[in-house]
This record gives C-alpha cells, sequence and structure tokens, in this order.
C-alpha cells in the first residue's frame, strides 16, 4: 500500500511539474496568429460552438481504417448553419480552420490524457469536443464567463461541464506532446509552410480600391487626411495612420493591417466609396480594362466575389459598356446583389442564371462580349490568409483542408487542372471575343502556366478563327520587369508579407489584317495603358473650356518621366500596328504621335512661360534650331500622310471621318530691340488640324484669340512653330 501511495504521489508530483511547466510556457508563448482569440478572450456563444463544429465536421481529414483513433460519427453534416451576421460567420470558420490544423494534436491528447473514449457523448458529438477543446487550450484551460443574453444549448453545455471535469489530465497530455515535438508552443508543432503562412497573414496590408463612380481620387486622400491619415510613399514606410498608393493600379489604397477596425467605421466605407479587397482581383479587373475599346462587353465567368463585379463595371463606361456574369442561380441571391450595386451606382452589370461552360459561344446576348475575365476556382495555396479568400470568393470551404496542410494533393490538383483547362477552352471559343484574362492565387505550375499552354496548343478556337496567343498583360504603372520575360509573357506575385500570389495571363487573337480598327479605339486602349496621361479625350464643355482657361497652369515634365513615356507609345503603337499597316493605321499613327508631341511641346512651353531668368543671347541658336527640328518634322508626318492616301490603281480608297485636334495656346517669343532682352508675347495662338473633303488632312488658318497689347517690330520676322 505505501508503495502504491508513494507511485501515486510520484506520478501526482510528475503531473503537477509538467502542469507548472504548461503554465510556464502558456504566459511566454505567442498563440498562433491566425487564432480565434479576442482581446480579453473568455469563449464564446454556444451557438458558435455549434456553427464551429458543424464545418469542421465537413471539412475534417478522414485517416484510413487502420489508423482511426478517433470516430466522428456517420458523415459530414448534411448542410452549413444559418449565420447571424458576417462576424459570426468568420469567427466560425476560423474556430474550424484552427481546430482542423490541430486536429492530430488535438486527438492525441483526448487519448493520452483518458479523455477519450468519451463516457455517455454519442460520436456525432466528437467534431464539437474537438472545436470546444482547441478552445479550452487557446484560454489556457481557464473556466468560460457567462455571456450576457446567451441562449444555452445542452449539448454545448454538457461537453464543457465533461472537458472541464479533465482539465488537469488535459493540460498535462499538451505539455507532454509539446516535449515529444520540442516545440515552445503549440504552433510549432504545426509544418513549416503552415507557420510561414500565418506570420504572412499576421502583417499582410489591407488592400482597398476607390469607386469612383461616387467619389474622385483626390476627394478620397481629402476626407483620409480629415480622419488623421498620412499618405506615404510605401508599405515600408508605415507607421500609425498611414497609407500609400498601390503600385500597380492607380486607383488601389493600401493601409496596415491594425486599422481594419477603424477603416471599416469610416463613412468612406459604409457609403461604399472605399472598398476592402485582395489586390489580385484588382490586377485582374486592371488587365482586362487595358483591352477595352469605347463600347465593348465583359463576360465574367465566375460569379466569385460581387466586389470583383463591381470593380470591374466601375472602371468601364457605364453607358456603352455591360458587364455580364455567370451563375447566380438564387433569385434571393440576385435580388441581393441587384441591391448592393444599386448602392454603389453601378448601372452596367446583368446577372446570368447559367454555368459559364453550359453557355453556347452563340449565345445572342454575348456577341458584343470582346474580353473574357476567367477567375476559376484554384487551390488558393498563395493567399495567407485562407477564411477571407474562402468568404470573400465564396469558394468551397473543402479547400481548407488542403490548406490546413500547406499541401494539395495529386489528384486534387490534377481535378482543379483539368477544370481549369476544360473552362479555358471553352472560353477560346466564343467567336466574337478578341481576349481572354486567366487568373488565379495558386502557386503550382500544374494550374497556371501549364493550363494556359496547354489551351494555346489545343486549338479550341477552331480551324477558321484567328488563333490565340500569349500576350504581356498590360498594368497602368506595372513595370516590364514583372512581367517575367518575353518568351512567357506571364505576370506573377509570389506569396509574401505584402501580398498574396497572383498569376496572370492574357491570351488575345492575332489581328486580322483585313480587320479595320478606329481611332478612338486606339486611343481608349492606349489611355487605359496610361499612355495619355493628362490629356482628356472627352470634348468639354464651353463652360469648362472658360474655367480651364482662367486657372490653367502647366507644369514641366520630367524628361526621364517624358522619355519613358515616349517609349511606352512606341511599344504600344508597334503592337497595335504589327499585323499590317492599312491605311486606317497611318491614320491611327498619326494622330496617336500628334497627341504624343503636344504633351512633348506643352512641356516646352511651359518651360518658356516663365523662365527663371531672362533669356541669354547664347539661347537663340538653340531656340531656332529646335523651331527648325520641329517644323521640319511636321512637315514629314504631313508629307507622309499624304503619300499614305494617294490612291494606287488597284488599291480601293478609304474615306476617313474627320478629325479636329485642338492645340494648347503657345506663348511666342521675340526680342526687345532696345535691350536685346527676350521676352514673351502675349500673342496667343490655337492651332487646328480638319479632316478635309477628300479624306486629306490640311491645316486651317491660324485663329488669332487675343491681340498684342505690345507692339511688334515691324523687321522682325515671323516665328516658326516649335510645337508643331
Amino acid at each position: 500500500m505505501s508503495i502504491l501511495r508513494s507511485s501515486l504521489g510520484s506520478s501526482e508530483s510528475n503531473i503537477a511539474h509538467e502542469l507548472s511547466s504548461v503554465h510556464e510556457i502558456f504566459s511566454s508563448e505567442i498563440l498562433p496568429s491566425n487564432s480565434t482569440s479576442l482581446t480579453g478572450k473568455n469563449g464564446y456563444q454556444d451557438s458558435l460552438y455549434l456553427s464551429a463544429a458543424h464545418i469542421f465536421q465537413g471539412i475534417r481529414n478522414e485517416k484510413a481504417q487502420d489508423k482511426i483513433l478517433v470516430k466522428y460519427g456517420i458523415g459530414p453534416s448534411p448542410s452549413l448553419p444559418d449565420f447571424k451576421d458576417e462576424q459570426f460567420q468568420r469567427l466560425s470558420y476560423e474556430l474550424a480552420f484552427s481546430a482542423l490544423k490541430y486536429q492530430d494534436v488535438l486527438e492525441n491528447i483526448l487519448i493520452d490524457s483518458g479523455v477519450y473514449p468519451l463516457q455517455s457523448i454519442s460520436d456525432d458529438l466528437t467534431s464539437l469536443v474537438v472545436v470546444m477543446l482547441y478552445d479550452l487550450q487557446d484560454r489556457k484551460f481557464e473556466a468560460r464567463s457567462d455571456l450576457e443574453d446567451e441562449e444555452t444549448i445542452a449539448e454545448v453545455q454538457e461537453i464543457e461541464r465533461y472537458l472541464c471535469s479533465f482539465k488537469t489530465k488535459l493540460a498535462a497530455a499538451l505539455a507532454r506532446c509539446r516535449i515529444k515535438h520540442d516545440a515552445l508552443s503549440i504552433e510549432h508543432i504545426l509544418p513549416e509552410t503552415i507557420r510561414k503562412q500565418e506570420q504572412r497573414a499576421s502583417t499582410l496590408p489591407l488592400y482597398t480600391w476607390v469607386n469612383t463612380l461616387k467619389v474622385s481620387l483626390e476627394e478620397v486622400h481629402s476626407l483620409l487626411r480629415k480622419e488623421g491619415f498620412t499618405k506615404v510613399e510605401s508599405i515600408s514606410d508605415f507607421d500609425g495612420y498611414a497609407y500609400c498608393l498601390d503600385k500597380h493600379c492607380e486607383d488601389v489604397l493600401i493601409f496596415p493591417s491594425f486599422l481594419k477596425e477603424k477603416l471599416l467605421t469610416l463613412d468612406l466605407f459604409t457609403n461604399y466609396k472605399l472598398l476592402l479587397q485582395d489586390n489580385s482581383r484588382s490586377l485582374a479587373v486592371h488587365s482586362v480594362k487595358a483591352l477595352l475599346n469605347m463600347d465593348d462587353d465583359i463576360l465574367i465567368a465566375h460569379m466569385g466575389s460581387w466586389l470583383t463585379l463591381a470593380h470591374m463595371s466601375v472602371l468601364t463606361n457605364q453607358e456603352t459598356c455591360r458587364v455580364f456574369v455567370c451563375g447566380v442561380k438564387s433569385m434571393a441571391k440576385e435580388a441581393e446583389l441587384k441591391d448592393l450595386f444599386a448602392r454603389m451606382e453601378c448601372r452596367n452589370i446583368e446577372l446570368l442564371h447559367e454555368d459559364f461552360t453550359n453557355i453556347e459561344p452563340t449565345y445572342s446576348k454575348l456577341q458584343k462580349v470582346k474580353v473574357i475575365l476567367l477567375l476559376p476556382r484554384c487551390s488558393g495555396l498563395g493567399v495567407s490568409n485562407p477564411i477571407e479568400f474562402i468568404l470573400k470568393e465564396h469558394e468551397d470551404a473543402d479547400l481548407l483542408r488542403d490548406l490546413s496542410q500547406g499541401s494539395v494533393a495529386e489528384d486534387k490538383l490534377s481535378t482543379l487542372a483539368q477544370q481549369q483547362l476544360k473552362e479555358l477552352t471553352h472560353a477560346m471559343q466564343f467567336a466574337k471575343v478578341q481576349a481572354v484574362v486567366y487568373c488565379t492565387c495558386s502557386v503550382y505550375p500544374e494550374e497556371n502556366e501549364v493550363v494556359v499552354n496547354k489551351a494555346l496548343a489545343s486549338g479550341a478556337e477552331g480551324a477558321k478563327a484567328q488563333p490565340y496567343k500569349l500576350c504581356p498583360p498590360v498594368l497602368p504603372l506595372c513595370s516590364k520587369l514583372e512581367v517575367n520575360s518575353s518568351a512567357e509573357n506571364f505576370f506573377r506575385l509570389e506569396p509574401s508579407d505584402i501580398s498574396n500570389s497572383c498569376f496572370i495571363a492574357v491570351l488575345g487573337r492575332e489581328r486580322d489584317p483585313s480587320e479595320s480598327v478606329s481611332v478612338k479605339d486606339v486611343l481608349a486602349r492606349a489611355a487605359a495603358k496610361g499612355l495619355l496621361e493628362g490629356i482628356d479625350l472627352a470634348k468639354p464643355s464651353k463652360k469648362e473650356e472658360k474655367k480651364k482657361k482662367k486657372h490653367k497652369v502647366i507644369q514641366a515634365k520630367n524628361p526621364v518621366k517624358e522619355a519613358v513615356m515616349q517609349s511606352r507609345i512606341q511599344e504600344f503603337l508597334e503592337r497595335e500596328m504589327k499585323p499590317g499597316m492599312t491605311d486606317t493605321d497611318s491614320s491611327i499613327s498619326s494622330v496617336v504621335a500628334s497627341t504624343s508631341q503636344v504633351m512633348t511641346q506643352t512641356s516646352e512651353s511651359a518651360a518658356l512661360k516663365k523662365p527663371a531668368h531672362p533669356l541669354s543671347n547664347s539661347s537663340l541658336p538653340v531656340m531656332a534650331k529646335s523651331s527648325l527640328t520641329a517644323t521640319s518634322s511636321m512637315q514629314k508626318v504631313l508629307e507622309k500622310q499624304r503619300n499614305a492616301r494617294k490612291p494606287k490603281s488597284d488599291d480601293r480608297v478609304m474615306i476617313l471621318k474627320p478629325v479636329e485636334i485642338v492645340l494648347p495656346p503657345v506663348m511666342m517669343p521675340y526680342f526687345n530691340p532696345q535691350g536685346n532682352r527676350a521676352q514673351i508675347s502675349s500673342n496667343h495662338y490655337y492651332y487646328r488640324w480638319v479632316g478635309a473633303k477628300n479624306g486629306t488632312l490640311s491645316p486651317s488658318a491660324s485663329k488669332k484669340l487675343i491681340k498684342s497689347k505690345e507692339p511688334s517690330p515691324s523687321s522682325m520676322a515671323k516665328q516658326s512653330r516649335p510645337w508643331l
């Protein structure tokens, strides 16, 4: 008997020592950043435990028959419960996902402590036991406080009493498990890939895009300043209430992750002026925008997030473009979406009930669709916060099973890739479509470039249609270095502390040489690519023109930026005109080149407008030389235009619509003979080029708008036009 007491005493001593080690480690450990703990956490409502158990039952890892340690009942839950609100839904998924990541550890704790098999508790409630055990150890085996206005559930109350009665043994089993794995915290038992994912999720900044249908970017900056926010240059400069602009998309703002609760209370968010969404979706819709003409329709193959649909709508012309989306099956969902889009002032979104692969390419309603955006279901392994990904993109919760292990099984990856290829080849069969944008959040080549290359090799577009080729994605602020290589032409972001993974491929049809392209369409694409920055293609009203003349301020451009812009325009024209230069193409080239020249010469005139010092005589040859060179270049352009439009004996003459380009006023320099100092004349001239009836361009007479108050010397020679 004394020996037995001694043995029991020694066992109790060991348990006490292990428990003291547990509490010591708990006091210093950092819990998983993805845990469901809240500030001052003391447990959840009974209904949330039950909701998380339902989710866990459907996504848990099933083991082989000979390796089953804990039984979970007959199968997955028939359906997910109704969630009270978005916060309740998020917490339910987070608690279920945490239990899923530590499923093996929690099962071993139940068995090692002697708690399992469960007495008087059926196997159907095992999922609830595992979920509540995770939460119990997360709050360091402290009892749950009573919550106000809580509706109790008998099963939850019973399991809580059962686990609390064994909490000493459970804590000791957890300590032994951590000692076995030599883990400072329960987090260190997880695979390295999962730990890195959780670490990235804790630092990942918040990406938001501006709804320019309701507010301008300048107004957003002003409102944020009033709220105490400071604009900084980059994410590395974040400190307190700060934000910066995205380096890829001009309408995307980035905030520190800890400001999420603060941001969601701002009027900018509650009034749908600023919206929170992962940057991979913004990159996808901007890639589509760069391919659009003035009145093209767009087809989005998957419902996904309503935020993606809204962002695509905001970037298009509400009057001339339509955005179609497939797979909206429920009438209740359709009504909900229409209400959301009305609040955001998106008027050109049309919802289709059919799945994308069930829609015939000849469907009459989609004959104006020129670009298809394909966001297929993927493994999502490049996403740092999978819960946000599941909830925002309405993905299948089964993805969490793979994400909890840090990898995807080969058979699952093969199934996903086959479905992606099926959807991509179906998109290529739409005869009127000119481009397909394919985007995933996967890091696996099998879901990215392998799928794209197989689709291109399949010839799915048909023998009679123009073939597809891989084109480099174009983003307004994207540098060439971010497209992997000229051979691949893919855009890819690797998962990091500042961004989730993103893969984008653009498949464009080779242009038919006989197809004519309008000037306005090329200019629209050039504007979408950011090549016509500072130039307004729409004709302003007379009131706006007067306002602009009254308060016009022209800033000199950075020479380096100007050189980069010129090279981008040249690359754009080469790409647009590659299949063959027709008469129409020559006209387009001339118009865009003239527009580019206006931008260059405007900056030169700005430099002349307010010189810091009077011009010296040494500047005279430079002025004369630039004037002669510019005039000579314009004469060459005119000569080329005339030659291009000389009808050949066997060619058909194409009559072009008149085009009018109004160029900005020019300040003509002249020299005062008395002081021999350069002055700026007050004579303002507007020059315009109009299309003549015969289809050629000819200069109209210059119209003097403002008379000079100072008489010009009669001997002064007529000045050349250096900005032409």
